[in-house]
Parts: C-alpha cells; sequence; structure tokens
C-alpha cells in the first residue's frame, strides 16, 4: 500500500489499517526510523486525566450539578 506525502509532511493512513490497529482520531503514534524505514507505533502514554475526561457530569449540565453540590432544591 502507498501513500503520498502532502506538502505538510502529512500522509493518510489507509482506513483498512486504522481499523485493524485501532487508530482513531486522537490516537498519539509514536515514530522513528530504523534501518531506513520509518517505523509508527501506538503510544499507550495517555494523559492521566484522558481517561476519566468528561465522567463527572453522567450527562448533566453544569447548573444541575452546582445545585446538587449546594444542597438545592
Amino acid at each position: 500500500m502507498k501513500a503520498k506525502v502532502a506538502e505538510r509532511g502529512q500522509v493518510t493512513i489507509p482506513k483498512f489499517l486504522r481499523d485493524r490497529l485501532g487508530i482513531r482520531p486522537g490516537t498519539m503514534l509514536e515514530f522513528r526510523a530504523e534501518k531506513g524505514k520509518l517505523i509508527a507505533v501506538k503510544s499507550d502514554m495517555a494523559h492521566p486525566v484522558d481517561s476519566i475526561y468528561g465522567s463527572f457530569g453522567n450527562g448533566r449540565n453544569t447548573d444541575e450539578i452546582m445545585e446538587e453540590l449546594r444542597g438545592g432544591k
């Protein structure tokens, strides 16, 4: 499979490879050169907050959460 490098150095990873390897928007890749080849590896180094981001609201808006925290109605 071939892909052309764009003017800004970008390249598109073919969809079947993204699906097969679980590469989704926001996935971090580490790049290195090895014996004349470019190697890309999925990085496991996610920021610790990313795993819980957005999980505290449980679908409620800020006003509902603040009312509950303040012991409202």
